[in-house]
């Protein structure tokens, strides 16, 4: 974790958030539904009009799939992958996520290994 003094930087905040969301093919009102805030919040977020709570926050790169970090400081890491995979995580049964799941532990105790 990090600390920058600088003024936080709505806009940006809000484009990231609106991409992230639409990137997620979620309207601003199924969004907005989702997690329980009102679209026109949502909307003045999106256009930088305003600071959200930590717990809002929270809320929104939870259900965005997303670091809070990305969100406030527009860093990069691996967020288009992540995005992606994420993307198709949801889309698992169960089971699948369950397979997945030793899959990726089998892969990070061979790579853990040999590094």
């Amino acid at each position: 974790m990090r600390y920058v003094n600088q003024d936080m930087d709505n806009n940006s905040i809000g484009k990231r958030i609106r991409n992230a969301r639409e990137k997620l093919k979620l309207t601003r009102e199924e969004f907005s539904e989702l997690i329980g805030l009102s679209s026109f919040y949502v909307g003045q977020l999106e256009r930088g009009e305003r600071q959200m709570s930590l717990n809002t926050l929270i809320k929104i790169s939870s259900h965005l799939h997303v670091s809070t970090d990305y969100l406030i400081y527009g860093d990069k890491d691996n967020y288009v992958e992540k995005s992606r995979i994420l993307i198709l995580l949801n889309r698992c049964s169960k089971k699948q996520l369950s397979f997945i799941e030793n899959i990726i532990q089998l892969v990070l105790s061979y790579s853990n290994d040999k590094v």
